[in-house]
C-alpha cells in the first residue's frame, strides 16, 4: 500500500494490541490514518501505546476484557463500535503459548490455551461480524508457524493455532456472502518480550535456518495485516499467510 491515509475514517480493533506484534499492528493503523481501539486483558496495559499513538496526531482508546469469555469478547468489540461509532477492521492479536511435555499435559493446561486461542477467536468473530460493514469488513486473527510444523512440548498451543487455520476456512465461507473477508497470519519466531528466552537460546540457530539471515521484527507482521485489512487484498478470504521468513 502507497497511500499513507488508507485507513483514514476507519476503525480497526486490535484485540492484544498494547504488547508485542499487537502493539506493532495498533501503530501501523494509526499510521495509516485508522482509529485504533485497543483490546487488553489488563487494565491499564494499554496506556502507553494510547499516550503514543496521541503524541503522533492519532486517535486510540483502550477496552479491557478477557476474549476466552463469552460477554467479555462482546463487551470490548460493542465498546469500540460505541465508542467510534463503527468497526471496520478485526485484529486477533490475542493468544497464550505455555509449553508443556506429553507427561505433564492436564485439563487445566489444554483449557487455558484452547479457551483463549479457539474459543476467544470465536467468540470475537461472533460479535464482530454483526457490525463489520457489509461489503468492506475485514477480520483477521492469528495463527502460527508451529500449526503446520510443532516442535516438542508445543503440542498444546500447535493444535489451537491449526484450529485457527481451519476455523478462518470455515468462518471466509460463511461471511463471504457478506463481502467480509476472514483471513489470518501464522508468525514465525517474532522479536518481542515473549521470545526473548527463545532467541537467547536458539537466536543463531533460527537466523542460520532463515535465508534472510535475521529474526522477524513485530513490523514485519503488521504489514502483512494491514494489507490483509486494506482493499488490495480483497479478493483474499480464508487463507492463512506463513510469515516466517523462509525458515528452512
Amino acid at each position: 500500500m502507497t497511500n499513507s491515509k488508507a485507513f483514514e475514517g476507519k476503525v480497526v480493533l486490535v484485540v492484544g494490541g498494547s504488547r508485542g506484534i499487537g502493539a506493532a499492528v495498533s501503530r501501523r493503523f494509526a499510521g495509516l490514518g485508522a482509529a485504533v481501539a485497543i483490546g487488553h486483558r489488563t487494565a491499564g496495559a494499554a496506556d502507553a501505546i494510547i499516550a503514543e499513538i496521541a503524541a503522533s496526531g492519532g486517535q486510540a482508546k483502550s477496552f479491557a476484557g478477557d476474549t476466552s469469555k463469552p460477554g467479555e469478547a462482546e463487551t470490548i468489540v460493542r465498546g469500540a463500535y460505541e465508542a467510534f461509532g463503527r468497526l471496520d477492521v478485526l485484529v486477533n492479536t490475542a493468544g497464550i503459548g505455555p509449553y508443556l511435555p506429553l507427561a505433564r499435559i492436564d485439563e487445566a493446561h489444554y483449557r487455558s490455551i484452547f479457551d483463549t486461542n479457539v474459543l476467544g477467536t470465536i467468540l470475537l468473530t461472533q460479535a464482530a461480524a454483526p457490525l463489520l460493514p457489509s461489503p468492506g469488513g475485514r477480520i483477521v486473527h492469528f495463527a502460527s508457524r508451529l500449526a503446520c510444523n510443532p516442535i516438542p512440548t508445543s503440542s498444546v498451543y500447535s493444535a489451537s493455532k491449526a484450529a485457527v487455520i481451519t476455523l478462518v476456512h470455515g468462518f471466509a465461507r460463511e461471511l463471504g456472502p457478506k463481502g467480509i473477508t476472514v483471513n489470518a497470519v501464522a508468525p514465525g519466531v517474532i522479536e518481542t518480550d515473549m521470545t526473548t528466552t527463545i532467541i537467547a537460546e536458539r537466536g543463531e540457530q533460527i537466523r542460520a535456518m532463515t535465508p534472510l539471515g535475521r529474526i522477524g521484527q513485530p513490523e514485519d507482521i503488521a504489514g502483512i495485516v494491514a494489507f490483509l485489512a486494506s482493499d488490495d487484498a480483497g479478493w483474499i478470504t480464508g487463507r492463512t499467510i506463513l510469515a516466517d521468513g523462509g525458515v528452512n
